[in-house]
């Protein structure tokens, strides 16, 4: 089958059937063809056609004409009795080709996808640019097209060489890269962006001597032509060349390196089956599930895994990812929530909003590399499955106690089925833990053997008892273990289990009993000292002994300093004895909830001291928040205990606490903005609406409502955000709350500033300000103000705009709130802008920016640039404007934004 119509646009025209070139001697069909190519299989109106064939002077049958050179192009396209590609329609003439017919649209589509997938960037633009024969439509004798097309296509071209020669100097290909930075310095003499580029190669080159002379170069070219001197970006590489900046030497990117894999296991025995079993069949197929003969608990899956890993770690130079996905012992970890821990690893703090687009980029960020993925403790397929590389480069390690056969059947996954130990295998790691000890008490070993069931979780635990106790005959420890099983009357090879666990968890200090009972009870899945502290109503300094004691027996694990982690099969053992002997837990249950409300509601104050307090008692005598002094240790803390906020969330759900419900989402709110968990959001103030029913409590209502509604309309469920804020409205309104009425007005506004609604918009906002006004409130008037002259620029009405931003600006100046006063600033230089003032909101843009920049806002800056550049276009200040454009774009990608930019680079590049 042949590859059908093909188009060559950028070099001379030229058509091709099945590989055969189509002769087009006609001048005017050329222009036709490129006309109706260029249009990607959309209808060229008659008027676009006879414009671009005749300019603005047509002849008077210039309609009848196109008709006849139509007829003639037909007559062209007939090829083995086919009637070609050309249609007609009542919007006009098509061309009915495939979408990369054209090589304009796979070049174009090329290098947009390479904008957003860093790791096969270079490939794609290195396809995209060998497309070129050329300058685009050479032989085509059209001034229009010469006039509207040809300068984007040639621009675009040079942007894609600018990001290739960018993705070269990241991976230290400077010194090949000078020869070709010369060809675009000569061609391009007044783009300060290839002279930097130029410089920073020749630098590194070890030519600084010649990189002053780029510079020197460059600057009589701008002054003689354009009369300017070199623009900041050559000043400041300038600057550093001559002061050898040791910024300038980074020779290669700075590619993170995750290496997520737990320590290496010191005393890992057998396993030679299953470890040569993975070496084999991992190559040709990357995807192999680790699972456990009739769902045993602590055989060894994850063990397993860690140590394939670490021996075969050179196979993996791009890294490892790690996740326990606690589908067994817990609630399991939701696929979003371990592509965002995975994407954090990877290098990438400012994340995608929406789940699809993390995922995406997750796949991205892993085509091409060489990396090892584990994914423990899984629950089926479906959590697995969305955390798959989209890529046979990687290998993806599973272990479930599920046999997990839809990810067999579907997936191509291999099985591979872990049993116990075998009795040598048992021995040989008893061997390695006690030395002598084994051979001189044969009898006491294969008791102990028996008892564990050969299962390596119990096996570690003897092993650790008997460390513990160097001068104590193992003979003993086996009678204990006998007596333990007596006791607690069990049978069979999980009763021996717990027989182990029991033995060993008898031997504890009362203290360090208790909180093993207490800990098997935490809802999240790890737990750090201070809450492990409140939980127990103990102080530090017991609580550490505690922790320490319970680690030396293997009880918990100390995974990362300062937070401690449970087998699940401990952690259901735990449980259990908790609740046999009842610990006050309700009371035990109720202090780690508080610990987690009091110190996030520290933590949103570190990072936002004006947010208003929620209403809830301070923490009681038993509840010790973490301190946190600044913004920096908040966020940290909430991105150490994220999971663990929703756990106590929904603890305080089924224990019924509904106040600790909706408190917990408000001073959780705060954070999953910063991070862009809107998802996460919803989740959580769903909850706390259910809560705010049960309490009955008209204030609490409303502003849960009201919550609720701006978290919808975060996510773009309007309809449902409209019904929740006028819901909170008619409470507000019914309690005769004019605060709360106010709020609510606000809310209204920015829901439906997102469906463009800014009229209405508007009314909320001016009502706001009055509300407001009515109960001295004027920090929330400001915003409200600010809002309103937002809302008034968008509607075109720029002199209110004006009125109500210069007021709210008054009330931020007064009182020294410079963030604020930035996003004032920002509104009046959008309105100066859409006023045709663009002096004076260029100036506006700067001021905010400054502000911004002092605040880290770093969203609010990409905007910022991005408007300030439209305001520099219609003032002439193209190379300006393009700079601001340019540092936007950095930003967002930086954010990995994709969406907008997408629309920043088609800004860059229509221009």
């Amino acid at each position: 089958m042949g590859e059908g119509w093909r188009f060559r646009l950028l070099g001379p025209l030229e058509v091709r059937h099945d590989g055969t070139v189509l002769p087009i001697a006609a001048a005017k069909q050329r222009v036709l063809i490129a006309v109706l190519a260029l249009a990607g299989g959309e209808p060229v109106p008659a008027e676009r056609l006879i414009e671009c064939l005749w300019g603005d002077e047509p002849p008077t049958t210039a309609r009848n004409t196109l008709k006849n050179y139509v007829l003639r192009l037909r007559r062209t396209f007939q090829v083995d009795g086919e009637s070609g590609p050309l249609v007609t329609s009542t919007a006009g003439y098509r061309l009915d080709i495939a979408p990369d017919a054209v090589d304009v649209q796979r070049f174009q589509d090329a290098i947009k996808v390479a904008r957003v997938k860093p790791d096969v960037a270079s490939a794609l633009l290195d396809e995209a640019l060998a497309l070129w024969h050329g300058q685009p439509l050479a032989d085509v004798p059209s001034e229009v097209l010469h006039r509207e097309v040809v300068p984007g296509l040639v621009e675009q071209r040079l942007a894609a060489r600018e990001q290739r020669v960018d993705l070269g100097l990241n991976r230290g290909r400077h010194r090949e890269l000078v020869d070709e930075l010369l060809v675009l310095a000569d061609e391009n003499p007044l783009r300060e962006g290839i002279w930097a580029r130029l410089m920073l190669a020749l630098y590194r080159s070890g030519r600084p001597a010649e990189a002053l002379d780029a510079y020197r170069r460059a600057g009589d070219v701008l002054a003689e032509e354009l009369g300017v001197d070199p623009g900041s970006e050559l000043k400041q590489l300038h600057l550093a060349v001559l002061t050898n900046d040791p910024a300038l030497t980074i020779t290669e990117s700075r590619t993170v390196v995750p290496r997520q894999l737990p320590a290496a296991i010191a005393h890992f025995v057998g396993r030679s089956a299953e470890l040569a079993g993975l070496s084999v069949r991992l190559p040709a197929t990357p995807l192999m599930v680790i699972s456990a003969i009739a769902g045993t608990a602590g055989v060894g899956k994850t063990t397993l895994a860690v140590h394939w890993g670490h021996q075969h770690a050179d196979r993996f130079p791009d890294g490892q990812l790690y996740v326990n996905l606690r589908g067994f012992g817990g609630t399991p970890v939701q696929p979003a929530t371990a592509v965002r821990g995975f994407l954090t690893a990877l290098g990438q703090p400012d994340l995608p909003t929406e789940p699809d687009d993390q995922f995406a980029l997750y796949r991205s960020l892993l085509a091409e590399r060489r990396m090892l993925v584990v994914l423990d403790n899984a629950r089926d397929a479906d959590q697995v499955r969305p955390l798959l590389p989209g890529t046979a480069s990687c290998v993806v390690l599973v272990t479930s106690r599920d046999q997990l056969a839809g990810l067999v059947a579907l997936d191509g996954a291999v099985p591979l089925t872990l049993d116990l130990f075998t009795y040598d295998e048992a021995r040989d790691m008893l061997v390695r833990r006690l030395g002598d000890r084994v051979d001189q008490e044969t009898v006491a070993v294969d008791e102990l053997i028996a008892a564990c069931a050969r299962l390596p979780i119990a096996l570690n635990i003897v092993a650790a008892q008997a460390v513990l106790n160097p001068t104590r005959p193992l003979a003993e420890l086996a009678e204990e273990l006998r007596d333990a099983r007596r006791r607690l009357d069990v049978l069979g090879a999980v009763a021996d289990v717990r027989t182990v666990f029991s033995w060993s968890y008898q031997a504890l200090s009362d203290e360090a009993a208790r909180v093993f009972r207490l800990l098997g009870r935490h809802p999240g899945p790890d737990i750090g000292r201070d809450a492990a502290a409140d939980l127990a109503a103990l102080d530090s300094d017991r609580t550490e002994a505690a922790l320490a004691e319970l680690t030396r027996a293997h009880l918990v694990t100390e995974h990362v300093p300062g937070r401690y982690a449970m087998h699940d099969l401990l952690r259901s053992y735990a449980a259990d004895q908790a609740h046999a002997l009842d610990d006050d837990l309700p009371a035990a249950l109720r202090r780690v909830v508080d610990y987690y409300l009091h110190t996030a509601h520290a933590a949103d104050r570190a990072m936002d001291p004006n947010r208003r307090l929620a209403q809830f008692d301070p923490p009681g005598p038993d509840t010790h928040p973490t301190p946190i002094p600044d913004a920096a240790a908040a966020m940290a803390w909430f991105d150490a205990e994220d999971l663990n906020l929703a756990a106590a969330q929904q603890l305080a759900v089924d224990h019924g606490w509904h106040g600790a419900v909706w408190q917990l989402a408000w001073e959780v709110s705060g954070y999953h903005l910063r991070r862009g968990r809107r998802h996460d959001r919803v989740a959580m103030w769903r909850a706390a609406a259910d809560a705010a029913e049960q309490l009955g409590d008209p204030i609490v209502r409303g502003r849960v409502l009201r919550l609720l509604g701006r978290a919808y309309a975060d996510v773009g469920r309007h309809e449902e955000a409209r019904e929740q804020l006028e819901l909170a409205l008619a409470v507000a309104e019914q309690e005769r709350d004019l605060e709360q009425q106010a709020h609510t007005h606000v809310t209204l506004a920015i829901a439906g500033e997102r469906q463009a609604e800014y009229r209405q918009s508007l009314t909320h906002a001016l009502r706001a300000c009055q509300l407001f006004e009515e109960i001295d409130r004027p920090v929330w008037k400001a915003d409200a103000l600010n809002l309103a002259g937002w809302m008034s620029a968008k509607l075109g009405e720029y002199e209110a705009t004006y009125d109500y931003c210069g007021e709210s600006l008054a009330i931020y100046r007064d009182r020294g709130d410079t963030e604020a006063e930035a996003t004032v600033l920002d509104s009046l230089a959008l309105a100066y802008r859409l006023d045709g003032r663009h002096r004076e909101s260029v100036d506006h843009y700067q001021q905010a920016l400054v502000l911004f920049r002092r605040h880290g806002v770093t969203n609010e800056i990409a905007q910022a640039l991005d408007n300030m550049a439209r305001a520099l276009v219609e003032l002439g200040e193209r190379e300006q404007a393009r700079a601001a454009w340019q540092e936007a774009l950095a930003v967002y990608r930086r954010q990995d934004d994709v969406r907008n930019a997408e629309l920043i680079q088609q800004q860059l590049d229509s221009r």
